[in-house]
């Protein structure tokens, strides 16, 4: 076999605990690292797992530097960065996944959809999850792999563009699927069914799909009603119940789903574990994860699929500001060209208090500031922070993980001009990829 000297080398400097075996087995072609992964013993592949995230965690550490050198550099704010090598480190671990178990990996557009990076992000996943037209369509044009859509309800007049740009229809009620299953099939599709797996451990109600009187997926009690007459049009169930949890939460999950669904998933192409898998984040335990799919697999004979967002550009895009004025009324307040309302807005939706490199809480350093955006909101509030230095009016600040759910949902609010979007690539060369104005803006109005 080619690559086989590769393949000894890798093997040994995993078993070594050598700090370059990632880069020695990511260098690998598929079939390659295959055959690595046969040569290693079960605590070969535990090392390998543990290798490959100490690897990416230096990479994570040592971008922060980076970041804080771009920010002080002649770069227009707001803007946020996105750091194509560090989503590559992303890809690469989700890749891992899909080497250990065969499982198939899509990239959930809802969370992210800046195209500029879709040419790497492709070489290393199967394809995107949609959540409409406008998303299939993009997923279609730019990732150019499998589209996956679901949407709560369809739309009549969309739905023939729908089933044009997807390669698989997930409905979320029979109703919906009486009225557009026999078309899908039809136009060559796959069918699925979203279901309610009748389990979550999501904290925050508003992001839990399984709370009680939730819209989103079929319940029990309805498919043991309806799954028989439409058997024939479906080849596969997806459930989605996680928001950015660890694998225990999915291993419990899916022993409802399995004691609800079990007695339909013989004779199925797949099942879909929806997203919220924090695959990339430092504690995910990665192991678990693949246990879990592989005894999945094994036991059901049928096709796994992840869709997870996040993890896909974790920690991987920051939002750099800068600050306008500082002003007092009881405390030090900035007043920043970055805004939680309309550039950041899950701040105040969530909510949480975003980290800010080179930060702590308030009152941990000698100075403290809260941080707050230039809109007309009372509420535009980042959160208090200290620093080490005083803040001076001009002087750049970087709010992390911003590359999801902030893109996608940013507004116009005020006539406030979106942030652009820059991104790193992997030379260093710093390319602007969009600059927002007033047509942006404009055209949005009547």
């Amino acid at each position: 076999m080619k690559n086989g000297r590769e393949i000894q080398e890798a093997i040994l400097a995993v078993s070594i605990k050598d700090a370059d075996a990632p880069a020695v087995y990511h260098a690998l072609p598929l079939a390659a690292r295959v055959e690595v992964l046969k040569g290693l013993n079960a605590s070969g592949r535990r090392s390998l797992t543990r290798l490959l995230k100490d690897s990416r965690k230096k990479s994570f550490a040592a971008a922060e530097k980076r970041f804080l050198r771009l920010a002080k550099e002649r770069i227009s704010t707001p803007v946020y960065l996105l750091d194509e090598m560090l989503i590559e480190e992303n890809m690469r671990l989700l890749r891992y996944v899909k080497d250990r178990t065969g499982c198939k990996v899509l990239h959930a557009l809802k969370a992210y959809a800046s195209f500029a990076t879709f040419p790497m992000m492709r070489r290393y996943l199967d394809g995107t999850c949609a959540s409409g037209l406008n998303e299939a369509k993009l997923g279609k044009e730019e990732f150019r792999k499998e589209v996956h859509t679901f949407a709560a309800a369809y739309k009549e007049e969309e739905i023939d563009q729908i089933l044009g740009y997807s390669d698989t229809i997930i409905f979320n009620s029979f109703y919906q699927l009486e009225e557009y299953g026999e078309r899908a099939k039809k136009s060559g599709l796959e069918i699925g069914l979203r279901v309610n797996p009748g389990h979550s451990e999501v904290a925050t109600k508003m992001y839990d799909p399984c709370a009680p009187a939730s819209r989103l997926g079929i319940t029990h009690n309805a498919a043991r009603e309806e799954f028989p007459k439409y058997a024939h049009l479906i080849s596969g169930l997806h459930f989605h119940a996680m928001c950015e949890q660890n694998s225990d939460v999915l291993e419990r999950i899916l022993a409802s789903f399995e004691r609800l669904y079990g007695e339909y998933i013989k004779g199925l192409k797949w099942v879909n574990f929806g997203g919220g898998h924090h695959i990339t984040r430092d504690n995910y335990d990665l192991e678990r994860l693949i246990r879990t799919v592989n005894k999945f697999k094994k036991q059901y004979n049928v096709q796994v699929y992840l869709e997870p967002g996040e993890a896909s550009v974790y920690n991987a895009g920051v939002l750099i500001t800068s600050v306008l004025d500082i002003v007092k009324n009881r405390m030090q307040i900035a007043i920043l060209d970055a805004s939680a309302e309309t550039h950041m807005p899950d701040v105040l939706l969530m909510p949480y208090r975003p980290h800010v490199l080179g930060s702590a809480p308030a009152n941990e350093k000698h100075y403290t500031y809260r941080l707050t955006g230039p809109s007309c909101l009372a509420g535009d509030v980042m959160g208090d922070y200290s620093l080490d230095r005083p803040l001076q009016r001009g002087n750049r600040l970087v709010f992390s993980d911003m590359a999801l759910y902030s893109i996608v949902k940013n507004t116009t609010f005020n006539g406030i001009s979106l942030p652009d979007i820059a991104v790193l690539r992997k030379r260093g060369k710093l390319e602007i990829v969009k600059r927002f104005g007033y047509n942006d803006y404009k055209g949005r109005q009547s």
